[in-house]
């Protein structure tokens, strides 16, 4: 048997704190300056805006259909999660990527935190109307089955490991439907590696660079920031791919049941270990436990299960130091960071960073650090940041441009002295990103 980590209670709440705070599409492609690069930042299911500013910034037309010609369209992430209409976003841009394409054109769909958060499983901002989005007229026979299953499960891990846990302990069936209401679990399923949204998010690259700009949903953190920006992408997938090999080995052990969430996951897998641990075995000719029960866990899955429970803390997928989940463009004051975002943008050769993740209180594109920096989630779903707008950010030939639905603004020009609208300072509001 491995040797046991230290590993309790308080390190697995400890990750999960850590996230409530906070592709073979990677290779990194250069641009002429000439192309034309709308970005867009957060949208967060708010279809409807998605669209109208696209519009504005001629990408598309009424009926949804690319007109942008040779234009690249960089979305920032965080399409997912609070507005109701995150599967239209998500359709929208999918078709979108195959037209674009076939005109010659480009869209960049790039990762956020809420799509990470999905993908392991944090849904902790996914609503009951997203999920009705994906429900169907045999969602409720669904619900029922899935509900039994987890009974039988929990029935026989209690007996198995003789404890009781938060994993472990029954619901009632009245709150378990509460907490998986219709289309819960085909939102879930549409997750999964091989599903139409999990397999397509999976492609999507963490960080891109067009001519002189990079673009992210967080920020680089200086400290943390690897010597290639191809790295961010491959440390992002390989992280997103060991989570995928845990739950599987996790479902097929029958440890947890597909819709477990990603608390529960940890949790689970935190109590497998240690009970595992605990317990007295030999091993057999194939190196495999002596144990017949529910689970029999090998060496392999205990590895699997170590691996993940002493290292998810520091995985980008949660880290609020990662690219994913940065903040320090939009919170930090110019003479905190300053210093660090020239470094960052000396390191990788690059003039601009352009990344969303937090919303400025003008609720307007934001240049910051001398214009090195463009803010470009805006509060685009108004129903949860009121005053909130859509907006596009517009580069060509070393213009910035910030595009609203009723106003145009040059926010700096190459051919220009560079000017920052704030002057280099601005408060921004504690959305809950």
């Amino acid at each position: 048997m491995p040797e046991k980590p230290r590993i309790r209670a308080s390190a697995i709440a400890a990750v999960l704190a850590a996230v409530a705070l906070a592709w073979p599409a990677f290779r990194l492609q250069a641009a002429d300056s000439a192309v034309r690069v709308v970005a867009v930042g957060d949208v967060h299911g708010d279809t409807d805006a998605l669209a109208g500013i696209l519009e504005r910034a001629g990408l598309i037309d009424g009926n949804r259909t690319w007109t942008g010609g040779t234009a690249t369209l960089v979305q920032t992430g965080d399409v997912m999660d609070r507005g109701t209409k995150v599967r239209a976003a998500l359709d929208l841009l999918m078709s979108l990527e195959e037209q674009a394409a076939a005109s010659g054109g480009r869209v960049v769909a790039l990762l956020g935190n809420h799509e990470t958060m999905n993908l392991i499983g944090e849904m902790r901002d996914v609503t009951p109307a997203i999920y009705a989005t994906f429900a169907d007229d045999k969602s409720d026979d669904r619900r029922l089955a899935a509900y039994q299953a987890y009974v039988d499960l929990l029935m026989a891990r209690s007996a198995e490991i003789r404890a009781r846990t938060n994993v472990y302990t029954l619901k009632s069936k009245e709150e378990w439907l509460a907490t998986h209401p219709p289309g819960y679990l085909e939102y879930r399923e549409s997750l999964e590696p091989e599903g139409k949204y999990g397999k397509w998010l999976r492609q999507r690259a963490t960080v891109t660079q067009i001519g002189g700009t990079i673009f992210l949903h967080g920020g680089i953190h200086l400290d943390v920031a690897p010597k290639k920006l191809e790295e961010m992408n491959d440390r992002v997938r390989n992280e997103l791919k060991a989570f995928d090999e845990f739950r599987r080995m996790m479902i097929d052990r029958r440890l947890i049941l597909p819709f477990f969430t990603f608390q529960e996951m940890l949790e689970a897998a935190h109590v497998e270990y240690e009970s595992a641990a605990a317990r007295p075995h030999t091993n057999g000719s194939n190196g495999s436990s002596d144990r017949r029960g529910l689970a029999s866990l090998d060496r392999q899955d205990l590895q699997t299960l170590q691996n993940v429970l002493s290292k998810v803390s520091t995985w980008w997928l949660i880290d609020p130091n990662g690219p994913l989940w940065y903040r320090g463009y939009a919170m930090a004051s110019p003479d905190q960071e300053l210093r660090r975002v020239a470094k960052v943008l000396d390191k990788y050769k690059a003039t601009h960073l352009v990344v969303g993740h937090t919303v400025p209180s003008s609720m307007r594109i934001t240049p910051r650090f001398t214009s090195r920096v463009f803010l470009i989630d805006t509060g685009m779903l108004s129903s949860v940041y009121p005053g909130g707008r859509a907006s596009a950010l517009e580069i060509v030939n070393g213009r910035y441009t910030a595009i609203y639905m009723d106003d145009r603004a040059v926010l700096t020009d190459s051919k220009d002295s560079s000017r920052d609208e704030t002057g280099g300072r601005h408060e921004t509001r504690p959305w809950p990103h």
